[in-house]
């Protein structure tokens, strides 16, 4: 089995902190998710691990993120850094989060927008602060909706200094199968040189007896298309996973799709390009 770089590791501590989002979803309420989960479900496949922040509640937010470097300073954790949460909307306390950070395995960060007012990234104080990321190398996680997808240029073309990485594939409404509006939202949002996109969530958005490659096939063919092999990383999106089939399925799935590529474009999403993107600073082969 060819290793793979998971640029979208979550853990659940429900010790550390609190995760209301996850309330209403029977997968995932009331459980943890811990590293020993991962690992077990994982094995060999995987070679290291981004932690993305886990959308914790907001005042857990800086918890979450010292918590989780305390992980990573375990090698056998795997864990090659932190995508944290930060809040760009606010300038109170945002360069001191910053400037701690710096002291931190923190490669990036992300602000989940899909559940907040459109205005929040049309902002001009939340631009500011998403161009400082870029101005101190590291990047921007976002995640949108289809229907925020030009937001989410604008937000890419106000902030051309900061990589930017689209979260699951911009969300597809596969389930709906209205696939025009988002295929178009992503050939202009892909022709943005700072932006890449992330592999992830898909099989969460299909019927759930319509969890597979061939499903999904669509959309990958036109992130493929439309990103080019260059700007493309893969996550797993563990645990949401397990509102399809779970993590070992999306494994075997993301394998499969994989070798359909030429091996160099396979090679570049298992791993090389989250190497570059996230700079990471070491040859993983």
């Amino acid at each position: 089995m060819h290793m793979l770089l998971d640029t979208h590791q979550h853990l659940v501590y429900p010790k550390h902190a609190g995760y209301s989002w996850a309330a209403g979803i029977p997968a995932l309420a009331k459980q943890s998710f811990s590293l020993e989960d991962y690992a077990a479900l994982t094995i060999d496949a995987v070679v290291g691990t981004l932690f993305m922040e886990t959308a914790v509640d907001d005042a857990d937010y800086q918890a979450e993120t010292r918590f989780v470097a305390g992980l990573a300073a375990d090698p056998a954790h795997k864990i090659l850094g932190i995508i944290a949460s930060c809040r760009p909307e606010e300038d109170a306390g945002y360069d001191a989060w910053l400037e701690e950070c710096a002291d931190l395995p923190v490669v990036g960060y992300r602000r989940v927008l899909h559940v907040m007012e459109d205005a929040l990234s049309q902002n001009d104080g939340f631009r500011r602060n998403i161009r400082k990321l870029g101005q101190n190398d590291k990047t921007f996680d976002m995640c949108f909706l289809p229907a925020q997808l030009p937001i989410a240029a604008e937000l890419a073309k106000a902030c051309d200094n900061t990589r930017l990485i689209l979260n699951h594939c911009g969300v597809p409404d596969i389930t709906g199968g209205d696939i025009e509006p988002w295929k178009k939202g992503i050939t202009a949002l892909a022709a943005l040189p700072n932006v890449a996109c992330k592999i992830s969530g898909l099989l969460a958005y299909c019927a759930p007896k319509a969890a597979n490659l061939a499903t999904i096939q669509p959309y990958l063919d036109h992130v493929i298309t439309a990103f080019g092999a260059d700007r493309l990383v893969w996550g797993s999106d563990w645990p949401v996973v397990n509102m399809a089939n779970g993590l070992p399925d999306w494994l075997h799935i993301t394998q499969e799709f994989l070798t359909a590529l030429g091996a160099d474009e396979a090679e570049k999403i298992r791993y090389n390009n989250a190497a570059s993107i996230y700079n990471l600073g070491m040859d993983l082969k």
